[in-house]
């Protein structure tokens, strides 16, 4: 008598309508469970497909022998004035080299911090690699990654040396000084 009392407590769910059956239909005593649904691929994996490469190689820095240098003495400044052009001047270049010197000064480890510049230009300019490729340069070879980062830059049209304001302005000229010119008058009150 206790599984006939279990059978009419317990709901009986009818198959779902619409699947042929060959077989009896089954009853359900407890709810069905959740189908799997398939997810698409997360948005990171799809972003890999369409990456470019670097315009410039890792140990190309040589070439350039005064960034090479100033990388390697004071990856600071270089490490400054790039920043400021990947935030497209939301931080200054004196801020960002200042934190370097800081983090530098307390744990030594400032490459982590310019690695987090790097990962913020692969994703703008959509450039191979990845966060663990990024570090490892980062930590085994700081000034060839920041003049590499460096020239990126100024193969996409930016004087690195000028900051954020400073490439805006070269970039258009006309339109600031346009703009200043086609604004229209004043409507002043009436005076006696």
């Amino acid at each position: 008598m206790g599984k006939l009392e279990e059978e009419q407590k317990s709901p009986v769910y009818p198959p779902p309508a619409g699947i042929p059956t060959t077989q009896p239909a089954p009853m359900y005593t407890e709810a069905p469970s959740a189908l799997a649904i398939q997810q698409p691929p997360y948005p990171y994996q799809l972003q890999l497909e369409n990456r470019g490469p670097w315009s410039v190689g890792l140990f190309d820095c040589f070439s350039e022998s005064g960034l090479c240098c100033l990388s390697c003495w004071c990856p600071c400044i270089t490490f400054g004035q790039i920043s400021e052009i990947i935030d497209r001047g939301t931080s200054t270049s004196g801020l960002n080299t200042a934190l370097y010197i800081l983090i530098w000064g307390i744990s030594g480890c400032a490459c982590i911090y310019s690695c987090l510049y790097r990962m913020k230009m692969r994703e703008q300019y959509r450039l191979e690699g990845s966060p663990t490729e990024d570090f490892f340069i980062h930590c085994c070879c700081e000034p060839c990654s920041l003049t590499q980062q460096y020239r990126e830059l100024q193969n996409r049209g930016f004087n690195v040396a000028l900051g954020w304001q400073g490439n805006a302005e070269r970039q258009s000229p006309g339109v600031l000084a346009m703009a200043s010119h086609q604004m229209p008058p004043m409507v002043q009150g009436m005076k006696r």
